[in-house]
């Protein structure tokens, strides 16, 4: 009922930076937060950011604070993820995931995005 597709991922020199985009469509009036969570090979899926449709208050996850910013454009149903200062350590498979109520547990989101590589070269 509700689709997420991403868009901007890529490859970036360490320090450059990327913008990850997230578009919802479908019942998108169901959504309450939207999210992006990456997972590295070998490593469990990790939440990243989220933030509030209606009121847009944001969560970080301690790595990203300073260099990732979320936000959302309620008319387009668009989420993005401004990612600057990029580290190779940042490189995984990004996710968009879209849910009633925010956190940084994968649990509590219903619907996903098909995932977007992200890769950061030293």
């Amino acid at each position: 009922q509700v689709r997420l597709v991403e868009s901007g991922g890529g490859s970036v020199q360490a320090g450059g930076s990327l913008r990850l985009s997230c578009a919802a469509s479908g019942k998108t009036y169901v959504v309450g937060c939207m999210a992006w969570f990456r997972q590295a090979p070998g490593k469990e899926r990790e939440g990243v950011a989220s933030i509030t449709t209606g009121g847009g208050h944001t969560d970080y996850v301690d790595p990203v604070k300073g260099r990732f910013t979320i936000s959302r454009d309620t008319a387009e149903n668009t989420a993005y993820l401004q990612m600057n200062s990029l580290k190779p350590e940042d490189t995984a498979m990004y996710y968009c995931a879209a849910g009633v109520l925010c956190s940084l547990n994968a649990k509590s989101f219903a619907y996903w995005g098909q995932g977007i590589q992200v890769t950061v070269s030293s």
